[in-house]
């Protein structure tokens, strides 16, 4: 609920303030006063987007500020709005920055101005779909959020199956190309490991000739006669003999001795290195052919084994999924199958819900329609089961308020044949049945007393009042009527300036005791004569008395 409101520089308001009543609150004054300013005041402060138009002319920036509570939250939260003349704005909930969507989403969301664009909004199905399942919404929701659920698991299902589908349909536009593949490295048949293995065995085989003659060399140098054994041998005696003489040649014999030892060893190896050799002309053939076909793969799938093992992975899967892909696509449509049979259920349940609250619901509505001295006018609700393709979250229906302009009349769509004033009217008698019901606090009413006198007057006023009882109601009125019936009543006046070029000036003011009566007086017969006045007393007495 609104508790305060202050406003600076909105349209023609240079400074005003406000405090609403929890019930009824009413705001008069003359045609062009700035009631309309005051509303844009509001619209700023529940989160509606504002441009620099609506800054009073001659200053910089305007200001609307206000103390919103709920029986929830006591405590309740102060905005502040600022825009200045180049478009910047900034919006402060309880002193930290906040943006439009977090205003409009939070308070904003709290609060329903219901102008003419609520009335535009009663004319959409989507509403009407949104008031049935507000007012039954413990008989409805339930069955609303399994046909969700359901809705949820028939998508994915399809999905899958769309999934299932493409890849079949790639994997058979692939198949060919999957086979030929797979056909060529399995004739190949290379191993993991087998490249690098056959490159070293190659580079010997091709090489034997080469490494024959130089390790048979290296042999002869060391195993011939008068060869590097036979040197070591003679040197190792020459200092075995001088060591008799001198001590300290002992260990050079023994590194020397050591040498020897190896040398023999390195001689013996090469002996058996050179016996073991042999050449083959024909397997070095049959090596060179095989690393031929290996290469070959690598230049077809490369340019590493890797990749070549890769692709072939890759083709084996698509010649194996080939042989499943009716299995899959069998599966896939059988498990769609099955989510569209539970979501069929679901919304025969949802219908079922919708179907027996709606005429409920019109009864209602059509009840305060009868008070709001609509004759014979009736409403009903249509409840359209839609082609499964049309389905959303919202549900597998088209509600719609179809409305009776007379008994014995037919029903047609409200939005094609009610006039503006049966439309606010309606709305009104929406909002009254909605109650507790409904998750908004705040109701602001404008132009809903547009083309109403007479009896139609006095039984709006009782509705409005009785609206009051569950919900804060702020009503721009003309009528004298709901005027009386409120709990707190501000006249909006304006007043031009001193001189021809100063900007005209919106005041806004509480009347209470002798001042409501004179607005009251006023709003009767145009003047504050006594027995307009009179006559004032007397309706505001009765109100209160009926209070």
């Amino acid at each position: 609920m609104i508790d305060q409101l202050h406003v600076q520089n909105v349209a023609l308001i240079q400074d005003a303030s406000l405090e609403f009543s929890d019930g009824l609150t009413v705001l008069t004054g003359e045609t062009g006063a700035g009631k309309t300013a005051l509303l844009g005041a509001l619209k700023l402060l529940i989160g509606e987007r504002a441009d620099s138009s609506f800054i009073r002319e001659g200053t910089e920036e305007l200001l609307v500020e206000g103390q919103v509570f709920s029986p929830d939250d006591p405590d309740g939260h102060v905005v502040r709005r600022r825009l200045s003349r180049l478009g910047r704005g900034r919006i402060d909930i309880d002193g930290q920055m906040a943006s439009v969507r977090e205003l409009a989403s939070g308070i904003g969301s709290t609060v329903d101005l219901c102008g003419q664009h609520e009335h535009q909004r009663l004319l959409s199905p989507s509403a009407h779909l949104e008031l049935l399942d507000g007012w039954a919404a413990q008989e409805i929701a339930p069955a609303k959020e399994k046909f969700c659920e359901a809705l949820a698991a028939a998508r994915a299902a399809a999905q899958e199956l769309e999934r299932v589908q493409t890849a079949v349909q790639e994997s058979t536009s692939r198949l060919d190309e999957a086979q030929f593949v797979l056909a060529r490295i399995d004739e190949v048949d290379p191993q993991a490991g087998e490249l690098d293995q056959l490159q070293t065995t190659l580079d010997l085989a091709e090489h034997a000739e080469s490494l024959f003659t130089s390790v048979e060399a290296a042999y002869e140098a060391l195993s011939d006669d008068d060869a590097a054994l036979d040197q070591f041998a003679q040197a190792l005696t020459n200092l075995e003999a001088a060591a008799r003489y001198d001590a300290s040649l002992a260990t050079k014999i023994d590194t020397l001795r050591s040498s020897l030892l190896d040398v023999e060893d390195v001689a013996h190896e090469l002996r058996d290195y050179r016996s073991s050799m042999e050449f083959d002309p024909a397997q070095l053939n049959a090596m060179q052919t095989r690393m031929s076909r290996l290469q070959g793969l690598m230049r077809s799938y490369g340019p590493q084994m890797e990749q070549v093992f890769e692709r072939r992975a890759w083709a084996a899967g698509i010649v194996e999924a080939s042989g499943d892909t009716g299995q899959a696509l069998l599966e896939a449509q059988a498990a769609v199958d099955a989510a569209e049979k539970t979501l069929a259920l679901a919304a025969d349940d949802l219908e079922a819900a919708r179907l027996a609250a709606a005429p409920l619901l019109a009864q209602r509505i059509t009840e305060q329609m009868h008070r709001l001295e609509m004759g014979t006018a009736q409403l009903d609700i249509e409840v359209v089961r839609l082609a499964r393709n049309q389905w959303t979250n919202a549900g597998p229906h088209r509600v719609e308020l179809m409305y009776r302009p007379a008994a014995g009349m037919s029903a047609r769509p409200l939005r094609r044949i009610a006039s503006g004033g049966e439309i606010s009217r309606v709305m009104l008698a929406c909002k009254v049945v909605l109650g507790e019901a409904d998750a908004v606090e705040t109701l602001v009413f404008d132009e809903v007393d547009a083309g109403v006198g007479g009896m139609t007057a006095k039984a709006l006023a009782s509705v409005l009042s009785d609206l009051a009882r569950t919900h804060q109601v702020v009503v721009v009125t003309h009528l004298t009527q709901i005027a009386v019936v409120a709990d707190r009543q501000y006249v909006v006046r304006k007043t031009e300036g001193d001189t021809p070029q100063a900007v005209p000036q919106t005041h806004i003011d509480e009347v209470v005791g002798q001042d409501r009566v004179v607005e009251i007086a006023r709003l009767l017969s145009g003047d504050a004569s006594t027995a307009s006045c009179e006559h004032a007393r007397t309706l505001l007495d009765e109100a209160s008395r009926v209070r």
